[in-house]
């Protein structure tokens, strides 16, 4: 599943083609992704103009000057594609600029979303009201993660990948930020100190960074909207490397828990 380097490279690459344009086409070519696209999609956005692109957690932000925001999420396979030479049977929305440049919303598995929200009330929009704060915000730190995490006994991992208490993470980059923390990623995330959890707060936006600089992982179907395919899977850790030597040169171990996978090496995090 693209998660937030992969959102945030997608969002960037959208931006040149679209920021600043009129949108003169705007074309469903089905009815619904995960679930039903919001019925007046066509009329709110054909002849508005993009103003902003953005990103809140895994979803891309699209605004425009008629105060509304198309909110896209990549599910498991989804990608835009920029002027492709043919539409596909999985290119299954579409947008076009007075420039006639072409975006079309690919996604065969069709677990992505699109919605449409007034600008001004994003902020309370449902995925988003209860949502903790971005992993590359200054709001997100160790002393925020200790408040958010006293008492707790649920393993830190868990912890990281609850929207509740930190926006955007999933399961690669939480893999790799633990291994690069030092801490193990069942441990209890309530009786790790403030000391380590500031460290772990560093490895998160350092990993996230790095990923967003590589394009993101190549997982599956993904790829930047270019077409080019991310390469921070080069520099993984410990993530889809279970038996390969760690650093330490321990082997790297992995275990499943309600289907998915945790990697990590058992010398080097505590």
């Amino acid at each position: 599943m693209p998660e937030l380097p992969e959102v945030e490279t997608t969002v960037r690459g959208l931006a040149p083609v679209l920021e600043g344009r009129r949108l003169v086409l705007v074309e469903a070519r089905r009815a619904d992704l995960r679930r039903a696209f919001p019925p007046d999609l066509r009329q709110r956005l054909t002849g508005a103009r993009v103003t902003s692109l953005g990103r809140r957690a895994k979803y891309g932000l699209i605004g425009t000057d008629r105060g509304d925001t198309l909110i896209f999420h990549l599910g498991m396979s989804g990608r835009w594609r920029i002027d492709p030479a043919e539409l596909g049977p999985h290119d299954h929305f579409l947008l076009e600029t007075e420039e006639q440049r072409r975006l079309a919303l690919n996604d065969p598995r069709r677990f992505g979303s699109l919605d449409l929200v007034r600008s001004e009330e994003l902020d309370g929009w449902d995925a988003f009201a209860r949502m903790g704060p971005e992993p590359l915000s200054e709001e997100f730190s160790g002393a925020y993660l200790h408040n958010r995490l006293q008492g707790r006994t649920a393993p830190i991992k868990a912890m990281l990948l609850d929207q509740r208490i930190v926006a955007g993470l999933g399961n690669i980059y939480v893999c790799e930020a633990l291994h690069m923390a030092g801490i193990a990623p069942d441990r209890a995330a309530g009786r790790i100190s403030r000391a380590r959890l500031a460290k772990l707060v560093e490895a998160i936006k350092a990993v996230l960074i790095a990923a967003i600089e590589a394009g993101g992982s190549t997982l599956r179907d993904y790829a930047r909207p270019s077409g080019e395919l991310g390469y921070f899977s080069k520099q993984w850790r410990v993530y889809g490397r279970e038996g390969e030597a760690c650093h330490c040169g321990n082997a790297v171990r992995r275990r499943v828990e309600a289907g998915r996978s945790t990697f990590y090496c058992p010398r080097c995090q505590r």
